[in-house]
């Protein structure tokens, strides 16, 4: 299905994902296959040889996150790690810049500071919110892409992607957002000037904590082409039966990320009341610097909730082990509520670096489980 002029809803549901020709299947096959017979040398069935060049469970998939993102060409992943190192190797090479968060997240910020600084590229961390500091931040003729996460993890720090879409082009350099927190749903950075839309799909995409993927999405064909192209000659391709996961968990994303708003609106209510919490990170809050911008861009502010607490990094782990309903675990974006720790545990690889987090921030990924449920354990997890 081609048409753009449909729904969000309805794309998520239909988009790549045409009855199946032969059963009329309503769902998309799991194609669990390596290879594909040939019709004579060279004669392909509809592109396919190799399941690492393509596979059409991946194809369905890539053709819906293209559609949902309103891009031209998506690409998916066995994880959002492997999709960045695709990107930042197809469009860099050793001796160019790069323009990062002071806030990444930490797998990214380990991704640049002890792999791909070793292959000789270059970054600078700047505080995204602050255009004058992104622009001291970028070196002319050697920065190739300002890396923009918003809202950022863990601290929900907002940027304006269509100003950074503007400076990155007046520089010649790419900007590529992480949509993982807000989701193609609430936040489309390609019809706000950005080039790249990067997605951890294991989190709210997939949305049930069952699978590991990543995804891009690019507007521009040729940008497309070179990214499959490394896509293929470096192989970190979503295996078909996680990109069929992942495809279940778009038909729902809508109806999920609706109640994941909801939901963390009145955990922010609730925290902002306690006299334990000394801050809460949300998007949302009218006193948040980027909550114009975030109004501006995003459709709602999301599910996830970052604070900080009275008593310094023991009493934030304390209520890390106390917490029952909201589970003590890494990662985000699933239908169950987690609570972490990032400075100890999804952001501990960048202890003592510019994007050391604070030690007594809790980071929340709410979920759609009953509101009432989640409040009482958070009131008795603070204590």
């Amino acid at each position: 299905m081609s048409e753009q002029h449909h729904g969000f809803e309805t794309l998520a549901i239909h988009a790549g994902q045409d009855p199946d020709p032969s059963t009329g299947a309503v769902v998309t096959p799991i194609y669990q296959v390596s290879t594909f017979k040939q019709d004579g040398v060279g004669g392909l069935r509809g592109g396919y040889e190799y399941s690492r060049s393509a596979n059409p469970t991946r194809t369905a998939l890539e053709e819906c996150l293209a559609a949902l993102e309103s891009g031209r060409r998506g690409l998916a992943f066995a994880s959002g790690l492997a999709a960045e190192d695709c990107l930042l190797r197809t469009v860099c090479r050793p001796g160019d810049h790069v323009v990062i968060p002071n806030d990444a997240y930490g797998g990214t910020f380990r991704l640049f500071a002890k792999v791909l600084e070793r292959w000789g590229l270059a970054w600078t961390a700047a505080p995204l919110g602050d255009l004058d500091a992104v622009r001291a931040a970028i070196r002319p003729g050697s920065t190739r892409v300002i890396w923009c996460e918003t809202p950022t993890n863990p601290l929900l720090g907002i940027a304006d992607i269509a100003a950074l879409a503007q400076l990155a082009h007046e520089h010649g350099a790419l900007l590529a957002v992480d949509n993982t927190f807000a989701s193609p749903y609430l936040q489309q950075p390609l019809t706000l000037g950005a080039d790249v839309v990067v997605h951890s799909t294991t989190k709210y995409l997939g949305g049930h904590s069952d699978v590991v993927g990543g995804a891009l999405v690019v507007s521009d064909p040729e940008l497309g082409d070179r990214l499959g192209f490394h896509q293929n000659a470096m192989g970190a391709v979503a295996g078909p039966f996680d990109a069929w996961l992942v495809l279940r968990g778009l038909k729902t994303l809508a109806v999920r990320m609706d109640r994941h708003c909801r939901n963390a609106e009145r955990v922010v209510e609730m925290l902002l009341g306690h006299p334990k919490v000394a801050q809460v990170l949300y998007p949302g809050l009218p006193d948040h610097p980027g909550h114009e911008v975030a109004a501006k861009q995003m459709r709602a502010f999301g599910g996830m909730v970052s604070f900080r607490v009275h008593g310094g990094e023991e009493a934030a782990v304390e209520i890390c082990n106390r917490a029952r309903l909201f589970t003590l675990a890494e990662s985000l974006g699933g239908v169950e509520s987690l609570i972490e720790h990032p400075g100890r545990m999804t952001h501990a690889s960048a202890a003592g670096s510019p994007l050391e987090v604070p030690s007594d921030l809790v980071r929340l990924s709410v979920g759609i489980e009953t509101v009432e449920d989640l409040l009482a354990d958070l009131a008795q997890a603070l204590g």
